[in-house]
């Protein structure tokens, strides 16, 4: 754990982010909250629930990597738990994102984005935890690059959600006119 208090900034700054992040994806499905009826609580736990779990994932590697040394013994299993979680998390997701695929809104690469690349990351976090308590030198780059991985993936699906929001809201408000007149 020594090795990553090399990455004090690192972690600071994608920590900061991604809590930032989880703030303002709950505010957006807040002013969202018309668009989540009974039929849409599935897409729901599908494509939200994950980014918020993947967002707070994110937030709470960045506190054990940033965790004084008296609590290494602790923060290295941690790691490998939480990559364990998460590959659970995100096959679950992929298994659903299959699901919704023949409503035609989903792409071959919302398959990718919401459940594959998230299990690489959290297989990542996995072998991480195995090669720091090993002390293998590239361990914490390895870390690194699959916490960086996790973040741009979710920054691209929180994107997509928002998008898709405003878009089913512009078919409604579309609707509606259609039959005002």
């Amino acid at each position: 754990m020594d090795a990553l208090h090399e990455w004090h900034e690192f972690y600071f700054m994608l920590g900061s982010s991604s809590a930032a992040l989880v703030a303002l994806l709950f505010v957006a499905i807040s002013i969202g909250v018309g668009f989540y009826t009974d039929r849409n609580i599935a897409a729901t736990r599908t494509f939200v629930s994950p980014v918020v779990i993947h967002f707070t994932t994110i937030l709470f590697v960045a506190a054990i990597a940033l965790t004084p040394d008296h609590a290494a013994p602790l923060s290295i299993p941690a790691l490998g738990v939480i990559g364990i979680a998460g590959c659970c998390v995100s096959l679950v997701t992929t298994s659903h994102v299959f699901d919704f695929r023949t409503q035609g809104e989903i792409t071959r690469f919302d398959h990718f984005a919401y459940g594959l690349l998230p299990a690489m990351a959290y297989v990542g976090f996995t072998a991480s935890a195995i090669l720091l308590w090993t002390r293998w030198v590239w361990a914490p780059e390895l870390l690194a690059v699959s916490v960086l991985m996790l973040l741009l993936v979710n920054i691209r699906n929180a994107w997509d959600l928002m998008l898709s929001v405003v878009r089913r809201q512009g078919r409604r408000e579309t609707e509606k006119r259609k039959k005002a007149n």
